[in-house]
């Protein structure tokens, strides 16, 4: 086969794997809203709008790609000292993953302050599995 009859190929089975996707979504969407109702409960709760991690979605992006562009340059300088072009991708998720982690820590703190107006922790309770 040609390459065009690939990429046309490609774009076909990436096109129907996506809307399957979607629709298997809702599906599940609507089986766990309808168990839900059955079960008394409101259905108005699964909302998007009420979790508190979606307002944080361009924090989170803004460091996956701060962290992707700076693996991208740690590639290209190993690269310059002779490595393969592996160095590229590993690299980049490492950085990426360190961009997340980042993110993770600036939510988790975001979310203690917001609990407690003063950032400090009622006496008695401890942070984290080790209690620091």
């Amino acid at each position: 086969m040609g390459e065009g009859v690939l990429g046309i190929l490609w774009l076909i089975i990436l096109s129907i794997g996506i809307l399957i996707t979607i629709v298997y979504i809702r599906k599940y969407t609507n089986m766990e809203r309808l168990g839900m109702i059955e079960k008394g409960l409101n259905p108005g709760d699964l909302s998007i709008s009420n979790k508190t991690g979606q307002a944080l979605w361009p924090l989170r992006f803004s460091l996956l790609l701060i962290g992707a562009g700076l693996g991208l340059f740690a590639g290209y300088l190993l690269d310059a000292l002779d490595m393969e072009e592996i160095a590229y991708f590993s690299m980049l998720f490492i950085f990426g993953g360190i961009g997340l982690g980042i993110s993770y820590i600036i939510e988790e703190k975001r979310d203690r302050d917001k609990a407690l107006p003063n950032g400090k922790l009622p006496v008695g309770k401890t942070r984290g599995i080790s209690g620091l």
